[in-house]
């Protein structure tokens, strides 16, 4: 027999989601907070462990919760759930918003760590200057 027109899914291949990514973040493109960086750590809060056991979360938040039993950026959490990140980043807001997850944000270096580096080098030049710990 034939196989039809457009066949099947190939052995091994994993399932993709029939659901169109703007219908899961309801029409937004970005999360109502500052877009969130993929290196982002995320983990679920005691309250949304809870939330679980309840059935009015919907599929995709009950699995981000899930995942982020454990802390997880938010690159990881899309490609482990199969989502695009801006869809992970806008669904991810909604549940710190609504305090299910905490959201741990990466500094960015700043002035504080310019300063650091640059009394780090005055420092090394010091003791070169200086011929070296212990000279003195």
């Amino acid at each position: 027999m034939s196989e039809p027109l457009g066949g099947g899914p190939e052995a091994g291949a994993e399932p993709v989601s029939a659901v169109r990514p703007f219908l899961l973040t309801e029409g937004r493109v970005v999360a109502e907070e500052q877009a969130l960086p993929m290196e982002t750590q995320v983990v679920a809060t005691p309250e949304a462990l809870t939330q679980l056991e309840r059935p009015h979360l919907a599929f995709e938040r009950r699995a981000i919760i899930e995942a982020c039993r454990v802390p997880v950026s938010l690159a990881e959490l899309a490609a482990r759930l199969g989502l695009h990140l801006n869809v992970v980043r806008v669904l991810v807001g909604d549940l710190h918003t609504r305090q299910l997850l905490t959201v741990h944000v990466p500094t960015r270096a700043g002035s504080s760590d310019l300063d650091i580096l640059r009394r780090v080098i005055d420092g090394l030049r010091a003791i070169h200057t200086s011929g070296g710990p212990g000279n003195g």
